[in-house]
């Protein structure tokens, strides 16, 4: 999978959150957190096409633009690339990181639970 920016998956986050878009949508919706001038996100979502990550339809004189990458699929990628790098390809020391650093919440540590409990019932 390609190298995707922090700017660039910000822009495709603001894709996911509803697509089709045109240029203009999008801005709109990053601009609802920071401000980003128009021909950054233009230039992002044509590097963005170049890396295939996106696509878009000619509607007349505008362009709507539909992502190419799953969310979902993306953030796995991303988490195993993470996990690969940083650790090893070992979760623990990552949640270990995590738990020694009082970063996770009781809400955290019930679902870490329930999936352990999950992965043990469908591979014990």
């Amino acid at each position: 999978m390609t190298e995707i920016s922090k700017a660039e998956f910000e822009v495709l986050d603001a894709l996911w959150e509803q697509h089709p878009a045109t240029a203009s949508d999008i801005i709109e919706r990053l601009n609802k957190h920071k401000s980003w001038h128009d021909k950054t996100v233009k230039t992002l979502l044509s590097r963005l096409v170049k890396k295939k990550a996106i696509d878009f339809d000619k509607q007349q004189r505008s362009y709507l633009y539909f992502p190419l990458l799953e969310r979902e699929s993306y953030v796995v990628n991303e988490s195993k690339s993470l996990v690969r790098r940083l650790f090893e390809g070992r979760v623990a020391p990552m949640v270990a990181g995590f738990a020694e650093a009082d970063s996770l919440s009781k809400q955290d540590v019930d679902e870490l639970k329930a999936l352990i409990e999950k992965w043990e019932k469908d591979n014990g």
